[in-house]
């Protein structure tokens, strides 16, 4: 009973939070429509076939089954037919500078809500995951060694970008331009800087430091009759590399394990401080169709940061995020980062859904996170969204000269188009990683707070398996 409870809950704040952040776009539309005195025919959330609608106010209002975004259908502005439908003949177009407003309404709306959330995070705090920079074991000689690195080491800054986990290394690792990047390392309160090369693995086709990070996952639990009992795995045993990739954290791993399926992998693992080589061949699993070896770890350990980060810095590191996440995907022959590896509905569920599960203070930050993106891609000039639609009306307010309604039509169409083929190529890759979000969901969580010496831990009865 506890475990139905749990999702009911899980899958209610899910959809409640994606569904605030969809829903206060579209109403910024609408509120500025009807300020201007536009008329509007509809109001929705999400696309396609509707689940359920309902009329007010010569208003038609209606939740749908495609939850990628929704629309507030306003004849006075080119719609696109693909997402929206047809709308009313004959209805003037509205003014260039109202439509503008209302263009800018719905992402305005989605910073203000941002805001609002990003106010409460710093009242209440956010779980911070506890994976510290510290250097593992050092090959004495190795290329890091001759230049400085040293087994204790804290790794504080990478390409000029502070660091405070390796999840934040990996990320500067990844999206820099070059194949050698300066980081720097603290020792006994003193600072060197050293540059170090990259290594490129060959199955994930991503960058990262020759480095071994000093906690690991542990194993929580050996499958009876998986490649994993078979090699002798353990219980306690830590992950160091696998395939000859560093093991950074239990996601990474899992993906590495994938790409492994079929053939034999080298694993490294650390018992009672003794290095084990050992040989594994991850089988295809057909439930979750994903290559396995049968092994389980304990959760996630988290510390809550009270105050939480003000808003200024949460607004902050999102923009570096988004510019990182861009600046890597236009020079992708260098990161190896591409359109596969973003996220598209499925991809925002699941990571909502794994946030609420684990703890909603982490759902709130994801929102922020989500929101802002919906805002600034929503300003992007392109037809279809609303920067397509505030650099027409831009283009009318300038040469007095208003663009067909013919050839409006045919480009938004177009873009609608194109961008409803991308929200499926990325939902392609995004049910490819769901299995990943399954497993984790297993996992136990730890959310230790300030001055308390008790944990609490989730609600989740078993590891994640992989």
């Amino acid at each position: 009973m506890e475990s139905i409870l749990s999702f009911v809950y899980v899958a209610a704040m899910v959809v409640l939070l994606f569904g605030a952040s969809i829903f206060v776009h579209e109403y910024g539309h609408y509120w500025m429509a009807l300020r201007r005195g536009m008329k509007v025919e509809g109001f929705a959330i999400g696309f396609g076939p509707k689940i359920f609608s309902w009329m007010r106010d010569g208003v038609e209002w209606s939740i749908r089954w495609i939850p990628a975004g929704g629309f507030v259908k306003l004849p006075q502005m080119i719609t696109s037919e693909a997402i929206e439908g047809k709308a009313a003949p004959d209805i003037p177009h509205a003014p260039p500078f109202s439509r503008i407003l209302v263009s800018i309404a719905g992402p305005a709306m989605n910073i203000a809500f941002a805001l609002a959330i990003a106010c409460v995070i710093w009242a209440i705090g956010i779980p911070v995951r506890v994976n510290p920079p510290i250097i593992g074991p050092v090959d004495p000689q190795s290329t890091e060694a001759a230049r400085g690195v040293r087994s204790g080491d804290r790794i504080v800054e990478v390409n000029g970008h502070k660091v405070r986990s390796w999840q934040d290394i990996n990320l500067e690792v990844i999206t820099a331009l070059t194949n050698v990047v300066p980081v720097t390392l603290e020792r006994s309160g003193q600072r060197l800087t050293v540059s170090l090369p990259t290594k490129r693995s060959e199955t994930l086709g991503l960058k990262w430091l020759d480095l071994e990070p000093q906690e690991r996952p542990i194993v929580g639990l050996v499958q009876p009759g998986m490649p994993a009992e078979k090699i002798g795995l353990r219980l306690g045993d830590k992950f160091l590399s696998f395939d000859g990739v560093y093991v950074l954290n239990q996601e990474q791993l899992s993906d590495v394990i994938n790409k492994g399926k079929g053939r034999p992998c080298e694993v490294v693992v650390e018992r009672d401080g003794t290095k084990l080589n050992l040989t594994v061949t991850p089988v295809y699993d057909p439930e979750t169709q994903r290559g396995r070896i049968g092994i389980g770890f304990a959760g996630g350990h988290y510390e809550v940061q009270r105050p939480g980060p003000n808003p200024i810095e949460q607004f902050g590191d999102v923009l570096r995020l988004m510019g990182k996440t861009f600046n890597a995907l236009f020079h992708s022959k260098e990161t190896g980062v591409s359109a596969k590896d973003m996220s598209g509905p499925v991809g925002i569920l699941g990571k909502l859904w794994l946030d609420v599960h684990t703890d909603l203070r982490l759902a709130l930050g994801f929102l922020v996170t989500l929101n802002i993106n919906l805002a600034l891609m929503n300003l992007l000039p392109i037809p279809v969204l609303d920067g397509g639609h505030i650099m027409m009306a831009l283009y009318e307010l300038v040469s007095r000269r208003r663009v067909s309604a013919r050839f409006q039509e045919i480009v938004t169409a177009g873009f609608a188009v194109m961008l409803l083929s991308f929200m499926a190529f990325v939902t392609y890759y995004d049910l490819h990683r769901a299995p990943i979000f399954r497993q984790m969901l297993k996992q136990k969580s730890v959310i230790e707070s300030p001055g308390r010496t008790a944990a609490q831990e989730s609600p989740s009865p078993t590891p994640a398996r992989r």
